[in-house]
């Protein structure tokens, strides 16, 4: 089972919010997921993101993989280098 860390749509229409979730690869976007580890809110000035650091380093660590967009929030929250 490959695991990725990605984003999971939320919010109105032309008014996105995301939540960071840990699922499986197979899974749709706003499908099943196995944990949530935080949200990302891109229409606030300057943008909020609220990660749980300890569940993604865990997560990190055990192999899951993160797609691009959440690498760069992650990178921005400084938990990963």
């Amino acid at each position: 089972m490959a695991v990725k860390i990605r984003l999971r749509r939320m919010g109105a229409k032309k008014a996105p919010f995301y939540r960071v979730i840990v699922a499986d690869s197979r899974a749709p976007r706003n499908g099943k997921f196995i944990e949530e580890i935080g949200t990302y809110d891109p229409l606030t000035n300057p943008s909020t993101i609220n990660i749980d650091a300890e569940a993604a380093k865990k997560w990190l660590g055990n192999g899951a993989q993160p797609t691009d967009t959440v690498k760069a929030l992650l990178k921005k929250s400084n938990i990963i280098d």
